[in-house]
């Protein structure tokens, strides 16, 4: 069982930088595969980006790719995601997931944090 926890979600505007943690209950996050997804008002949730069990490999959704990185800290049990030149489109919550196998689909997961908000003004 792992538990997710999301933050440093917010309010920026267009062309800013955020800076969104997630921190894994479990001692053993070195064993899933971590995936970002958002979610907008009446839309269906969408990968992001997602990052391999070292860190070595790294996968991104055509929307973020060249503005968002996605790492982790192994030894501190937290996943990050830097968002920036961020745009209004990208308004949504955003959520952490772990799974232990390699996926981009949401569907697949089987761990959720409870997500932050990230809202772009324009």
């Amino acid at each position: 069982q792992v538990q997710l926890v999301e933050s440093g979600g917010g309010l920026v505007q267009a062309g800013g930088s955020l800076r969104l943690s997630c921190a894994a209950s479990a001692r053993t996050l070195h064993r899933y595969f971590m995936g970002w997804f958002r979610q907008a008002p009446g839309k269906e949730r969408e990968f992001v980006a997602a990052i391999s069990w070292s860190g070595q490999s790294t996968y991104y959704a055509d929307s973020v790719k060249g503005r968002f990185t996605i790492s982790r800290d192994n030894a501190k049990n937290t996943v990050y995601l830097q968002m920036n030149s961020l745009k209004s489109e990208d308004t949504a919550v955003y959520y952490c997931a772990a799974d232990t196998t390699i996926n981009t689909i949401a569907r697949r997961y089987d761990y959720w944090g409870q997500g932050t908000q990230v809202t772009v003004s324009s």
